[in-house]
């Protein structure tokens, strides 16, 4: 058996409803309301501070084939030329900063990956077995998932 359709619903019935539900608008919010939330905004900048912008790296950890092909300092510009099964992937330091600015994967993963300059942040050239890590002073995460 097939059900009649529920009646339309009144649009201007449903606004002067709700409007005589809500008392007047000065007491929607109380001081304490306004402190409340003020004190949440302020704790979420200083979360999202804490959480992206951490301690900035010294140094760069670069691996192919599993095993660490250079550990250079960010401080100074360079270009590295790493080979893996695929081809050769161009990391680049520059500017205390590095990237993988070319890889032969067929996804590009790590070089969309972009510029990489907090402890502990890292691309994967996981075709071509090449990974990029910044380290030095503390991270601020244990792991992050991307």
């Amino acid at each position: 058996m097939i059900e009649p359709a529920a009646a339309p619903i009144d649009a201007a019935r449903l606004m002067a409803a709700w409007r005589e539900g809500i008392p007047n608008a000065r007491h929607l919010f109380r001081p304490g309301d306004v402190l409340v939330v003020l004190m949440a905004i302020c704790a979420c900048v200083a979360l999202t501070q804490g959480a992206w912008f951490g301690p900035g790296g010294d140094r760069v950890v670069v691996r192919g084939g599993g095993r660490v092909v250079a550990e250079l300092p960010l401080a100074r510009n360079r270009v590295l030329e790493v080979s893996g099964p695929l081809g050769i992937s161009r990391v680049e330091i520059s500017g205390g900063r590095v990237r993988v600015a070319n890889d032969p994967g067929p996804r590009q993963i790590c070089v969309r990956r972009g510029w990489l300059q907090r402890s502990g942040d890292a691309a994967l050239c996981a075709a071509n077995n090449v990974s990029v890590e910044v380290l030095g002073g503390a991270r601020s995460y244990d792991s992050r998932a991307f």
